[in-house]
């Protein structure tokens, strides 16, 4: 499999490659045009890298104040929430206005059709088998 490299190992390579063409030029004057087009594609491409990084580093700044600005709100819509609940009451209707569940009681499980009892009853134990006389 072949590795891959880097951008900037890349441009290292092309950028090497450029300079020590620059002295032979003048001994391949047919690669003049191409050296010079090759110059520019390497200034051009080193500075997207530069702008791609500042990008970069603006998006991770970016990222981090949406993060702590969406940690604090979520801490303040929380305390509102229960300002809220604390100024209508846990049981009012008023806070499904605000997203908020009022607290209608605990559902509870329909009773058995047949009435168990509260404590088993103690079944009968047969009888210990009458004791005989020993006969010696």
């Amino acid at each position: 499999m072949a590795k891959q490299r880097s951008y900037a190992a890349i441009l290292g390579d092309l950028q090497r490659f450029h300079k020590r063409m620059e002295s032979s030029v003048a001994e391949l004057p047919h690669l003049e045009a191409p050296h010079k087009q090759l110059g520019e594609r390497l200034t051009r491409a080193q500075e997207l890298l530069k702008q791609q990084s500042t990008l970069a580093a603006a998006k991770q700044e970016a990222s981090q104040e949406v993060r702590t600005l969406l940690f604090e709100s979520d801490r303040q819509a929380n305390a509102m929430r229960a300002m809220v609940k604390s100024h209508f009451g846990i049981r009012a209707e008023k806070l499904a206005e605000f997203g908020l569940q009022p607290f209608r009681g605990r559902t509870r499980k329909a009773k058995a059709s047949t009435p168990t009892p509260d404590a088993p009853e103690e079944q009968e134990k047969p009888a210990p088998p009458p004791v005989t006389p020993a006969t010696t």
